[in-house]
């Protein structure tokens, strides 16, 4: 339910006035880090490669089926950072991983 106080922003993609928070609710929904099958990711999870990645400076390559445990977000939302068997400092692209 609205009231006269309440604020509205302009939707330019629907070319409405909307309620602010109805907005904001809206943007945080797409500011989320997203695997590349949708899922949302979040700091903790657990994620599956999804191909071959070779690593750089590691002269080592990580198969398709790697589970990578306790990611953690970045700035980026198509990156998350990780570790595995010695290699610190990783970074994934969401697009080469799934949520497990």
């Amino acid at each position: 339910m609205t009231t006269p106080d309440d604020e509205y922003v302009y939707d330019e993609m629907t070319g409405e006035w909307r309620p602010a928070a109805e907005m904001a609710a809206i943007g945080a929904n797409e500011s989320s880090v997203r695997d590349a099958s949708g899922n949302v990711l979040a700091d903790g999870d657990s994620v599956t490669l999804i191909k071959d990645l070779k690593v750089k400076g590691a002269n080592q390559t990580l198969k398709q089926g790697t589970v990578i445990r306790s990611i953690r977000l970045t700035d980026n939302p198509e990156e998350i950072d990780c570790r595995h068997d010695g290699i610190k400092g990783l970074v994934l692209r969401t697009e080469f991983v799934r949520k497990r």
